[in-house]
């Protein structure tokens, strides 16, 4: 089996999302162009991690979530960045940035994150949006920075929104 491949960098999905299990949902949107990036902002790291299209991500797997941010006080805060990436005549291009929080307190197992923010983050992000504003500072730098780093041409192309909604200007 090829998929188990570890991928560094942006992942495109074919065929099958859900790994062909016919469950609920499975061939009704294709998530072909989108990748799960995933930023530790305390360290100031950012990697992609397919796991994320189904919650699995490395950081949350074994932990138990809560929409109550109180029951996590010690959560160690992380975003999750939805990328999609479309192509124009120019070439490929950053089409699609959408982030959401997530905290996870790995020694009491426990995380906080909206399930329905991270659904709807998705589904915006596929819809070509950019929604980064509410990013702290590093955070938004780190982005920038992997995604430049990733590709700087497809950064070049991608929209003066999503350039200036993480280097400033707005």
């Amino acid at each position: 089996m090829e998929k188990k491949k570890k991928n560094i960098g942006f992942n495109i999905i074919k065929d099958d999302p859900t790994d062909g299990h016919g469950g609920f949902g499975a061939g009704v949107l294709s998530l072909e162009n989108v990748s799960p990036v995933i930023i530790d902002v305390e360290a100031g790291e950012a990697f992609v991690d397919m796991g994320a299209m189904h919650a699995r991500s490395v950081v949350e797997r074994g932990i138990k979530f809560s929409p109550n941010r109180e029951e996590v006080p010690n959560g160690k805060p992380y975003w999750i960045v939805w990328v999609t990436i479309e192509r124009k005549e120019e070439g490929p291009y950053y089409a699609g940035v959408t982030a959401c929080e997530m905290t996870v307190d790995r020694e009491a197992r426990r995380g906080y994150k909206l399930l329905p923010e991270h659904v709807n983050r998705l589904d915006k992000s596929l819809k070509r949006r950019i929604i980064v504003h509410h990013m702290d500072e590093k955070s938004k730098r780190v982005l920038a920075d992997f995604l430049k780093q990733h590709d700087i041409e497809m950064w070049n192309r991608s929209s003066e929104e999503l350039r200036k909604g993480l280097e400033g200007g707005e």
